[in-house]
């Protein structure tokens, strides 16, 4: 007997028809030979619905009492998929994150999971029984309930699979893989039949909504087998391993993007050697990511530094640098909204030099005009204006043949 972990996304349990299909699938598994334990996001738009009303009472929510309010999202789909379950003649059991054991950092709204206590989920599924779990949630050494990010079922999933040795891990969405990129934005977009973690890993990182980028990471970390598949269609998905093996060809296989991207730039830094540090440690104690970074002197030996971050942060960023002024002795603050940040990746472009050339090419060919840049040994990245976003990406995944006419 093998244990399987299957998460389910929000789509994936949207209606009660949806988590009726969820439990048959959950049954077929099941009737496989395997434990099996479910974890499940919210349904539909629950969770921008629960946003929606906080916002209507305040701007600024705590974010404490946000996650006391998403967390309840999850809390209804774990209850009704387990009633239909058991419809199905299953034995089943709800758990919140905490009653999972799903240990967390005390960060509101973004948290890491720090330890899984598996005593309780061991327990039920050595009785047989079908354990349904929250996913995006857990709890702080202190009890206080904390939510993963946007996307933290997925880690929720994987670092189970992982606590718990599973024989896998099937991540089911509204899509029947990963693509080349969005193929809701590109008709041509392919579906890859595997990925090395490595790529998987950058995509996820660089705008490709189908996997938290976390979770990848602990998949990665802890080598657990991990497949995206369709909730459905009963077809093969892609498989995520140390190495992709059947598609090697390819020199880039994705195309990336992120909307909503804001330039910040600190101008009239003092030119010292702790100047960045002190910026990004300040930042960092914020909990707020930065990305590209550029750093250039002026003829006044001052330094000029720009940065690239979520335009969601961008009221916290400016707030925690003014607050801070006198200590990081800088002139003025500019910030460059609308922008978008668009990524090529690929494994074998570690051994192929003159991508990057060719991506600039491409994008100076289509009009696009580059903000920023950041490279890697297997992605290069580019900020655009937001406008710009799309005919990027088409322009690139067609350059890069990577769609389906040429396969």
């Amino acid at each position: 007997m093998g244990l399987i972990v299957q998460k389910f996304g929000g789509t994936s349990v949207g209606s009660v028809e949806k988590i009726l299909n969820v439990a048959q699938c959950v049954k077929e598994e099941k009737e496989r030979g395997n434990n099996v334990v479910v974890v499940v996001s919210a349904m539909g738009k629950t969770t921008d619905k629960l946003v929606n009303l906080a916002k209507e009472l305040s701007s600024q929510p705590s974010k404490r009492e946000m996650d006391m309010l998403l967390t309840t999202g999850e809390q209804t789909t774990i209850a009704l998929l387990a009633i239909a379950l058991q419809e199905k003649g299953l034995d089943a059991v709800s758990y919140t994150g905490w009653q999972a054991g799903i240990l967390t950092e005390p960060v509101h709204s973004n948290a890491r999971i720090t330890k899984i206590q598996t005593t309780s989920i061991e327990k039920q599924l050595a009785d047989g029984k079908v354990v349904v779990v929250a996913g995006f949630q857990g709890v702080t050494e202190t009890g206080e309930i904390t939510t993963l990010g946007r996307g933290g079922s997925d880690t929720t999933a994987v670092a189970l699979a992982a606590a718990l040795g599973a024989d896998r891990c099937d991540i089911y969405t509204d899509v029947t893989g990963v693509f080349t990129t969005d193929p809701r934005y590109v008709k041509t977009a392919r579906k890859l039949l595997d990925i090395s973690y490595d790529e998987m890993l950058e995509l996820a990182n660089l705008g490709a909504g189908v996997l938290h980028p976390r979770a990848v990471e602990f998949a990665k970390n802890y080598h657990v087998k991990l497949e995206v598949r369709s909730s459905m269609e009963k077809i093969e998905g892609t498989v995520i391993e140390e190495e992709a093996t059947l598609e090697q060809n390819l020199i880039v296989r994705g195309v990336a993007f992120e909307d909503q991207i804001t330039r910040v730039t600190v101008l009239g830094l003092a030119n010292s050697l702790s100047s960045l540090s002190t910026i990004f440690t300040t930042l960092a104690e914020h909990h707020i990511n930065v990305d590209i970074i550029i750093q250039s002197k002026t003829e006044s030996e001052m330094t000029n530094l720009s940065f690239s971050i979520k335009t969601n942060d961008l009221n916290e960023t400016l707030a925690v640098l003014e607050n801070n002024k006198s200590l990081l002795n800088y002139d003025r603050i500019e910030a460059e909204n609308e922008l978008a940040k668009v990524s090529i990746v690929g494994s074998g472009m570690i051994s192929n030099p003159g991508v990057a050339a060719k991506m600039f090419e491409v994008l100076a060919f289509s009009q696009v005009e580059i903000k920023m840049v950041s490279t890697s040994e297997i992605k290069v990245s580019a900020v655009v204006e937001e406008k710009n976003m799309v005919k990027a990406v088409e322009a690139l995944h067609d350059s890069f043949e990577l769609g389906e006419k040429h396969n």
